[in-house]
């Protein structure tokens, strides 16, 4: 069936529409398999592949950067060709592309591979929200489906660790990319049947000039981030930089003009004039803080487990249970929640419960210490669970109907983008720390090359200690962890810091938002606010 116009608000889904979002969950489910087994991987990819820390670092963030960048263009794409057929070709690449990540030889094959994955992935996301927002009218219901398709993606985060600890114990570190084939398949075979088609009839052509420009506001941002990582500042990241800060500025310049013409084939890709809204704003900017603080902490988290503590993938899999629970948790709590607060109250408590749990993680020892990491995680967990969740409905809800797949887009953008720049970022102030500690204390028998190797990455360190005397062994290996210790406490007290000051301007930014379940009307110059929310 093909759809044109959403449904009237006051329909309620039925048994279709539910068995429907049990399909849309799928590539959601394996969106979160994909982003976390990468992080249990990594030794096992250093160990074959040898990547440089540079590329280590493009290993873990490309795969998310190339999704932030065409999140906003397919999510545009599908308003115009039709969400679910999107959907289906982005399925049929993303298990392609996953095949390709599994038996990439190379550090550059690796890299590039999960920039396809990534791109393939972009197709995907916006199409699942878009369309869950078209099948659930009722805002309460939607609300609902939005917490479940998130759950979706957490429980994915869930079973990845596990599924992928179990795989590595037995198989190649390939083997984890694998598991979105089947995923895939699954996917094409039920969702023609019950996915219905979504579309928006009056949208005009997709306007490749603002396409390119979106690119260009993001992809040299990443370069630069990269290089400054890397080498320190020169003249190449910073005009990289710039470069992408001119781009984006005309990429605004051009979405205001395609606004004010006066045809429907001048339709701008991202409809700037949805953050008048302060809820959208402000919404957007939550999901950016809470995905960034948590895709920083779980690089480093993860090689704790492994690295420091020394544990198997499977053993740390496990110890990531309780942490995955608590996101479970408070995401599933949030629509409860939000029927009875208001969205600011919520979101701006969430905040401080994080801001807890990462002040826990600055705690942290080098050696022993499971309990305050699994401890300190979980209350952290708890406490971002929710954000998502509450972010996501307020975008959703702020849009119009035809706009759906725009909106969801935008969203997803700010989600994907901050888990990359949380990897880029705060790993870049993680793994200044450890460089600027790594040999500190390391007596002067050790080798030159088994030092070098040890400033790089604490992969690389344990690595280089495997061919040393015991004696060294130890001095070098009891340095590094100290220093990967002390990367993380920094990257834990700043994720504190940015939750408390975020946890105000919720409180001032949303104090107006009523809960879903008390409509409001005093409030007519946010746009949708009243009917879309309440």
């Amino acid at each position: 069936m093909t759809t044109d116009v959403k449904p009237p608000t006051t329909r309620r889904a039925s048994a279709r529409e539910w068995i429907g979002l049990a399909v849309l969950a799928l590539p959601t489910l394996l969106l979160g398999l994909d982003n976390n087994v990468l992080f249990l991987a990594l030794p096992h990819l250093t160990a074959d592949l040898a990547p440089s820390s540079t590329e280590l670092l493009w290993m873990t963030d490309i795969y998310g950067f190339m999704i932030a960048g065409f999140l906003i263009t397919m999510g545009t794409l599908g308003d115009r060709i039709g969400r679910r057929r999107l959907l289906f070709t982005g399925a049929v690449a993303f298990g392609l592309a996953s095949i390709l990540t599994a038996y990439a030889t190379s550090p550059e094959m690796l890299i590039a591979a999960r920039a396809i994955l990534g791109i393939a992935g972009a197709t995907l996301m916006p199409s699942t929200l878009a369309l869950i927002s078209n099948m659930f009218a009722d805002a309460k219901q939607r609300g609902t489906a939005i917490a479940v398709w998130m759950s979706a993606f957490l429980v994915g985060g869930v079973a990845g660790p596990i599924v992928g600890g179990i795989l590595l114990e037995q198989f190649w570190w390939g083997s984890v990319f694998l598991l979105g084939v089947p995923v895939m398949v699954l996917l094409l075979a039920a969702g023609p049947v019950l996915l219905p088609e979504f579309r928006d009839p009056q949208a005009g052509k997709l306007d490749l000039v603002s396409v390119g420009l979106s690119l260009v506001a993001i992809l040299p941002a990443i370069y630069g981030l990269k290089e400054l990582t890397a080498d320190g500042i020169g003249l190449q990241p910073v005009l990289a930089i710039a470069t992408s800060v001119l781009f984006a500025a005309l990429f605004v310049r051009r979405q205001n003009i395609l606004a004010q013409a006066t045809t429907a084939r001048s339709q701008p890709l991202v409809d700037l004039t949805l953050f008048r809204n302060r809820s959208f704003s402000a919404a957007v900017g939550v999901i950016l803080l809470a995905t960034l603080i948590m895709g920083g902490a779980l690089l480093f988290v993860t090689q704790y487990l492994q690295l420091v503590e020394g544990l198997t993938p499977l053993r740390a899999a496990l110890w990531m249970l309780p942490p995955m629970a608590g996101l479970l948790i408070g995401n599933m709590v949030a629509p409860q929640l939000m029927q009875r607060i208001r969205p600011g109250s919520v979101i701006a408590a969430s905040l401080l419960v994080a801001a807890a749990g990462f002040l826990i993680l600055t705690q942290l020892p080098s050696q022993g210490g499971l309990t305050v990491l699994v401890t300190g995680y979980t209350v952290a967990s708890l406490g971002l669970g929710p954000l998502a969740m509450l972010g996501t409905y307020l975008v959703v809800g702020s849009a119009p109907p035809e706009r759906a797949g725009s909106a969801s887009s935008m969203s997803e953008t700010s989600g994907e983008l901050g888990i990359a720049m949380g990897v880029a970022v705060l790993g870049s102030v993680g793994t200044a720390v450890y460089r600027g500690q790594s040999t500190d204390g390391v007596t002067a028998d050790v080798p030159a090359d088994a030092l070098e190797a040890a400033r790089d990455t604490l992969a690389s360190a344990v690595a280089a200690a495997d061919h040393l005397p015991d004696v060294l062994a130890t001095d070098v290996l009891e340095s590094a962890r100290e220093a990967f210790t002390n990367g993380l406490n920094v990257i834990a007290g700043v994720g504190a810091a940015a939750a408390l000051a975020f946890a105000v301007v919720a409180l001032s930014v949303l104090r107006q938002v009523p809960p879903s379940g008390k409509p409001t009307t005093s409030d007519t110059s946010e746009t949708n606010e009243g009917a879309n929310l309440a």
